[in-house]
């Protein structure tokens, strides 16, 4: 067995120096555009695929927490979309086919759709009413332009090069970290306690 120290603690610091270097890149109109959607939306509805599923079921969370009318696509017990409702994707390349189809659905529906990505020019992207940029930083999503799925059919998802946050790593860390601050910030605006927040965490597990 090796006793030698891991470099997790190095590739830990390198990921929160970039989360550092990518929050001091982003576009304040880009957030500023989100987070009114967020304060004003009839019901929000949350999107992702794989890990970026993940993310944005977390943030679907935090907003129940704080009160907010939220759903996540796809659940059985998931109300139908109307016009007025606001969908919310996170999706690093922008091209995935489900979250794709899900957008167009939510736009014909008479919905919004705001999208969290490292991927501004693409086809999301261009369906969506607002949309936040959190970098690539990496060049993950500049060099593999073929959708999630695709790249989980050919067993391309996996790491081929540097061990540092491999693949859309980077971009579902920042995501996570990005959409927390949001929940930090709506706190702030509506003034929410932790104590009302913690009445509305589940205790029936």
């Amino acid at each position: 067995m090796n006793d030698e120290v891991p470099q997790i603690p190095v590739f830990m610091e390198q990921m929160a120096a970039t989360i550092t270097k990518a929050a001091g890149m982003l576009d304040q109109n880009q957030m500023s555009a989100f987070f009114q959607e967020m304060l004003s939306a009839k019901k929000i509805y949350v999107a992702g695929a794989g890990r970026s599923g993940f993310i944005a079921k977390a943030f679907g969370l935090r907003l129940l927490h704080l009160g907010l009318d939220v759903y996540v696509v796809g659940e059985t017990i998931t109300p139908a979309f109307r016009s007025g409702d606001t969908l919310v994707v996170f999706s690093g390349s922008g091209e995935t086919h489900s979250m794709i189809s899900i957008s167009k659905t939510a736009k014909e529906l008479g919905g919004k759709v705001c999208l969290i990505t490292s991927s501004p020019d693409s086809i999301i992207s261009k369906i969506a009413d607002c949309r936040v940029n959190l970098g690539d930083l990496t060049g993950y999503y500049r060099k593999d332009k073929k959708s999630f799925e695709i790249r989980q059919l050919t067993g391309e998802y996996r790491s081929v090069s540097s061990a540092f946050a491999p693949l859309g790593t980077l971009f579902e860390t920042l995501a996570l970290v990005f959409s927390d601050a949001v929940i930090s910030a709506l706190m702030e605006e509506k003034k929410s306690e932790i104590l009302d927040m913690q009445r509305r965490i589940t205790n029936v597990e």
